[in-house]
C-alpha cells in the first residue's frame, strides 16, 4: 500500500495553526452571550469536547438526544456534568413528577390502538403520525386518550412525549429549570419533539446542535427544515455558529464527503443545505494514520462471500497493526446485518454483536408480563386474550369495551380463558423466582408464546457438542458490531465495512437511479463511522455503484 505524502508547512507550524483555528470556533460559542445558540456540526467534529466546555462550572444541566445508542456514551462522557436522556425518558420523568404517578412505557401502544380503532371505529389510523404533526384538533386525538387511559398508566415513545407537551403548555410554569440545556442530533427532531424543545428554551438557555447532512429519520416525519431555519440569517432568535473540523475521520474520508455533497449538489440534489465546511483537522498523529490508509477500499463479491472477505481483511489489518483494533460492520437492512453476523460467527468469531430486529406485532409474553406486573390490568388481558379467543370473539368483546370503558376485561371472559392465562402468569412467574416448573407446564407455556421446545435444545447441544470453529486464535475475540445504517448513528470505528454497497439497496428509485437527499445522507453517515479506513463491499460484479462513481476516482482503491 503506497503512502500518501503529507504536505507540512515550514516547522510544521500547520498543526499549531489548525489547533488555533478550530479553538477558534469553540470559543466563539463559548464566548456568546446568547441564550438561545445553535451549532452545525458534522460528522466527528468536537460535539462532545463543546459540550464539556459548556457544562464546566454548571450543577444543574440537562442534555437531550433520541438516539438510544448515544445515551450511553454521552452519559459516561458527561458523567457528573448533566443529567443524559432520551426525549421520550425525560418526558416520562416529567409526567411522573408532576402527575405523582407511576408512569409506565409499553412501545407497542399505538400500534395497539390502532388496532382497536380497525375494530372499533373501522379505520386505519397512524396515530404516530397524528402526534408527530401534533394534530390537537382531529378527534382521533381523544379516542386514542380514551383508550390508553382504559389501558392504564401506560404510554407509548409517541404519545408520552405528546402528553408531556400538553402539560407543560397547559401550565409553563411547570417547565423544569436548569442552568443550561443541550440539544443533540436536532436535524432529526419531528414537529413534536421541537415543541418540546421550544418549551424548554423559553425557561432556560439552550444550545441545539445538528447537521442537516446527517438527517436519518424522516420516517418518523422528522425534518431538516428545524436546523436549516433556525441556523439562517432569516432567524433572529438563535446565535448561529459552525464546528467545521472533523479530527475523527482520515483525508480521504473527509475529501470524499466533500465529493459526495459537490457530486449531489450538481445533480440537483440537497437543495436548501446549510452551506458550511468539512475539513481534515491536521494533526501529526492523525497524519500518521493517514499516510498508512491513503484510500477507501472498494470490492464486488457475491453476497455469500461477504463474511470470508470480511475475514480475510481483518486477518490483513490484524498483521499490519499487531496490536487490538475494532470493527464496525454496516449493511442496508436488519436481515443482512443479521446473515453477516452469523456468516462471520461461523468462522469462528466469537465476539460478535448484533441485533435481532424486534417484532413489531403485540406478543402474549407482552400481555403476560405486564399482568406479571398488575394482574388486573386491562391492556395485560387486552393483549393476552386475543390470543386465546378467534378474531370473531375478540372483536366483539374489544367493541364492548369502546361502548363501555368501565368495563374489565379479566371480567368479561370465560372462565375457561381466565384460568388458562393465569396459569401461564403462574408458569411465568416461577420462571422469573427460578423455582422449578413441570415438564408438562413448561411445555405448554413454550407452545402458547411460540417457542419450539426442540429447536431450543437442538442449538443448545449443538452449541455445547459441535462448537462453532475455533477460528484463528490471533483475530477470533476481535470486537465486531454489526448494524444498520440508522442504528449506526453515534457509533465509530477504527474499521467500517459497509456491506451491499449496491444501487438496489442505497437508492429506491430503480428507474431514475437518482438518490433522495435522505439516501445521500444515509450514504455520509455510514461513509464517516470511521477512524482509520473504509471498506466498501458490493454484491454487483457486473455495475459500480452511483455513490462510488460520485468519489474522486483517486480516492479509491479496487482489492482485486
Amino acid at each position: 500500500m503506497a503512502d500518501l505524502q503529507i504536505t507540512k508547512l515550514p516547522n510544521d507550524d500547520i498543526y499549531e495553526r489548525t489547533k488555533a483555528e478550530r479553538q477558534k470556533h469553540v470559543d466563539e460559542i463559548l464566548n456568546s452571550t446568547s441564550k438561545k445558540k445553535i451549532v452545525v456540526a458534522g460528522p466527528g467534529t468536537g460535539k462532545t469536547y463543546l459540550f464539556k466546555e459548556i457544562l464546566k462550572n454548571k450543577t444543574k444541566a440537562l442534555t437531550l438526544t433520541f438516539v438510544n445508542s448515544l445515551v450511553a456514551d454521552l452519559s459516561l462522557e458527561l458523567y457528573g456534568l448533566s443529567e443524559v436522556r432520551t426525549l421520550h425518558s425525560y418526558a416520562r420523568s416529567i409526567l411522573g413528577k408532576l402527575t405523582k404517578k407511576d408512569i409506565k412505557v409499553f412501545s407497542k401502544l399505538s400500534s395497539l390502538i390502532s388496532e382497536d380503532a380497525k375494530i372499533i371505529l373501522e379505520k386505519d389510523i397512524d396515530f404516530n403520525a397524528l402526534f408527530y404533526d401534533m394534530d390537537d384538533q382531529n378527534e382521533l386525538i381523544s379516542f386514542y386518550k380514551t383508550r390508553k387511559d382504559y389501558y392504564g398508566d401506560y404510554y407509548g415513545f409517541t404519545d408520552i412525549i405528546y402528553a408531556a407537551v400538553k402539560l407543560l403548555q397547559t401550565d409553563k410554569t411547570k417547565t423544569p429549570i436548569y442552568e443550561q440545556v443541550l440539544i443533540d442530533e436536532f436535524q432529526d427532531f419531528n414537529k413534536l419533539e421541537v415543541s418540546l424543545i421550544e418549551l424548554l428554551a423559553e425557561k432556560n438557555p439552550i444550545l441545539l446542535a445538528g447537521d442537516d447532512d446527517q438527517a436519518l429519520y424522516g420516517f418518523k416525519k422528522a425534518s431538516v427544515e428545524h436546523v436549516r431555519n433556525r441556523h439562517s440569517d432569516n432567524d433572529k432568535e438563535f446565535a448561529s455558529f459552525s464546528l467545521p473540523f472533523c479530527s475523527r475521520c482520515t483525508r480521504v474520508i473527509v475529501d470524499s464527503v466533500n465529493d459526495i455533497v459537490e457530486s449531489a449538489t450538481k445533480e440537483g440534489k440537497l437543495v436548501g443545505r446549510i452551506k458550511k465546511e468539512y475539513k481534515y483537522f491536521d494533526d501529526k498523529d492523525k497524519d500518521k494514520v493517514c499516510s498508512k490508509n491513503p484510500y477507501i477500499f472498494y470490492k464486488a463479491l457475491q453476497a455469500r462471500q461477504i463474511p470470508w472477505f470480511i475475514k480475510s481483511q481483518i486477518k490483513n489489518i490484524a498483521e499490519e497493526t499487531k496490536g487490538r483494533f475494532s470493527v464496525l460492520i454496516i449493511s442496508p437492512t436488519r436481515i443482512q446485518t443479521r446473515d453477516v453476523a452469523k456468516g462471520l460467527m461461523n468462522w469462528g468469531f466469537q465476539n460478535v454483536e448484533y441485533t435481532e430486529k424486534e417484532k413489531p406485532e403485540v406478543t402474549l409474553i407482552d400481555g403476560l408480563l405486564i399482568l406479571l406486573d398488575d394482574q388486573v390490568n386491562n391492556l395485560g388481558w387486552r393483549i393476552s386474550v386475543k390470543h386465546l379467543l378467534s378474531q370473531d370473539e375478540f372483536e366483539v368483546l374489544l367493541k364492548k369495551t369502546g361502548d363501555d370503558n368501565q368495563l374489565k376485561i379479566a371480567k368479561m371472559i370465560d372462565l375457561e380463558y381466565k384460568n388458562e392465562i393465569l396459569g401461564l402468569l403462574s408458569t411465568l412467574r416461577k420462571l422469573k423466582n427460578g423455582k422449578s416448573i413441570s415438564k408438562t407446564n413448561l411445555d405448554y407455556f413454550m407452545a402458547k408464546v411460540n417457542i419450539n421446545s426442540q429447536i431450543v435444545s437442538e442449538n443448545y447441544l449443538k452449541d455445547k457438542i459441535f462448537p462453532i470453529n475455533s477460528g484463528d486464535p490471533a483475530t477470533q475475540k476481535i470486537p465486531i458490531k454489526v448494524t444498520t445504517i440508522q442504528s449506526s448513528k453515534g457509533l465509530s470505528d477504527e474499521y467500517v465495512f459497509i456491506t451491499h454497497f449496491d444501487d438496489k439497496y442505497f437508492i429506491q428509485d430503480k428507474e431514475s437511479n437518482v438518490p433522495t437527499d435522505q439516501e445521500i445522507c444515509n450514504f455520509l453517515v455510514a461513509l464517516t463511522r470511521a477512524k482509520k479506513r473504509v471498506y466498501l463491499v458490493s454484491t454487483n460484479i457486473k455495475n459500480k455503484p452511483k455513490f462510488l462513481k460520485w468519489i474522486n476516482s483517486d480516492r479509491i482503491e479496487e482489492l482485486g
